[in-house]
């Protein structure tokens, strides 16, 4: 074998041993290929999930660059101006947000209420300063509405009480939740006649001697309830009682005067007492029963009708069943819609509050509520449930879940009537608008 033949055959030797080795080598990464592959594709554990080919995808292999803080940054920020531009609930700038609160939040009743706090009386004034004309007077326990405030450092209210609007300086009330926490303690009631004449005497008796008497729709203050009788203030310096059965009871409030009513007052007074002096020396003889000066034998006029609207003329109050009756007042009520609230308004036409609206309102019908809010929950009617509520029994309503501070006239089909306040007026709203406190059923 030359040497040509010799090296032929050590070359392809040697061409075959690496060939081998390259093989083995290849066989042995496949076979631990194949053992990583089995250990991923063991069956997961119960709650586990595997590694499936599109999250394979997110995971960086080596070599490949995460997700920089330069990238998150510009995510951020993309994904902050997708929330500004697209989400309209976006925080609002400073003041935005008291402004939509002020917009959508329910008005206190007696956010403007104010109570004269004085010792005899204060006088109002045309302007805001001492210097002004006066125009008025407003008495201790006196309530008015305030308008706005005035003066350099708003220390004066314009405030408007019955018939007269002018200037009282702030210090002077009680006002806000000063006022709402003590409002029922400025009520007064009156007992207003229903027959042509009625006797005022001196005990809680029929036999008692009488000490005058007193005419078709003129009231006297009532001192203290004695069941059948009453004890009111007949004069300014005399007291008496009368049969409880031939009067009306009523709530109201006191008003600032103007110095017109001032005056008008003192003529009537004076005129009142002179014809007290002048009963007061008569002899008197028993009158018989029907006759002008009994304990209200006369008949009732018209004139004594319940009425406490201006020009407004009482319903029928004839019926022959509860639900005309029901029907009857809440139709009654509805021609009050729109008209203006006042704080202890005396009047439905010419505008009252929240009790005086259910209070008045069923006055015209005969029947005696209280002139204030927790006074109706208190005594009005019966209490019934919310199931059982049908047209004119009154909701009571609370604002701090502990006392009674509103009332409306239910109308039906789940909405009120009611005097809301002094920016809204006597409006519809739904019966579940407010936290409700309880339902009375004043008919049956």
């Amino acid at each position: 074998m030359n040497k040509r033949t010799i090296g032929f055959v050590v070359l392809c030797i040697v061409l075959l041993v690496g060939l081998t080795g390259a093989l083995l080598r290849e066989g042995a990464g496949q076979a631990d290929a194949g053992h990583t592959v089995s250990e991923s594709s063991a069956p997961a554990e119960e709650g586990e999930q595997t590694l499936s080919e599109n999250d394979a995808e997110t995971v960086p292999g080596k070599g490949e660059q995460t997700l920089s803080e330069k990238d998150m940054q510009t995510l951020s920020e993309k994904d902050e101006q997708t929330l500004s531009e697209n989400d309209p609930e976006t925080v609002p700038e400073s003041g935005e947000q008291s402004s939509v609160l002020s917009e959508n939040d329910e008005e206190d009743e007696y956010a403007n209420l104010a109570i004269a706090d004085v010792t005899n009386y204060v006088n109002v004034r045309s302007g805001p300063n001492t210097d002004s004309e006066i125009v008025g007077k407003m008495y201790d326990g006196s309530v008015a509405q305030i308008l706005s405030k005035a003066g350099d450092n708003g220390e004066w209210f314009q405030v408007v009480s019955g018939s007269v609007e002018g200037y009282i300086k702030a210090e002077y009330f009680l006002y806000g939740e000063s006022a709402a926490a003590v409002i029922e303690e400025y009520v007064t009631r009156y007992a207003e006649v229903r027959v042509e004449r009625l006797n005022v005497r001196e005990e809680a008796d029929i036999q008692a001697k009488r000490i005058g008497y007193v005419n078709s729709g003129e009231t006297l203050k009532l001192l203290e309830d004695c069941g059948e009788w009453l004890r009111v203030q007949y004069t300014d310096r005399k007291e008496g009682y009368v049969a409880a059965e031939y009067v009306a009871l009523r709530e109201e409030f006191t008003y600032a005067r103007s110095i017109e009513e001032e005056r008008a007052e003192r003529e009537a007074k004076r005129a009142l007492e002179e014809r007290k002096k002048k009963e007061e020396q008569e002899i008197l003889s028993p009158a018989a029963p029907g006759q002008p000066g009994t304990e209200g034998g006369a008949a009732q006029t018209a004139e004594n009708a319940a009425n406490y609207g201006e020009n407004i003329v009482p319903p029928n109050t004839s019926h022959a069943n509860s639900d005309e009756l029901r029907a009857s007042i809440v139709a009654y009520a509805m021609q009050y819609l729109g008209n203006v609230y006042v704080h202890g308004g005396r009047s439905l036409a010419g505008g009252t509050d929240c009790s005086g609206f259910t209070c008045y309102i069923y006055a015209d019908f005969g029947y005696s509520l209280s002139r204030t809010p927790s006074g109706q929950y208190a005594s009005a009617g019966r209490s019934i449930d919310y199931s059982e509520i049908k047209p004119g029994d009154i909701i009571c309503y609370t604002s701090n879940g502990k006392k009674c501070t509103h009332v409306g006239l239910y109308i039906g089909n789940g909405q009120i009537i009611h005097a809301a306040n002094s920016r809204k007026g006597v409006i519809i709203s739904d019966a579940g608008y407010s936290t409700i406190m309880g339902i009375k059923n004043v008919i049956d």
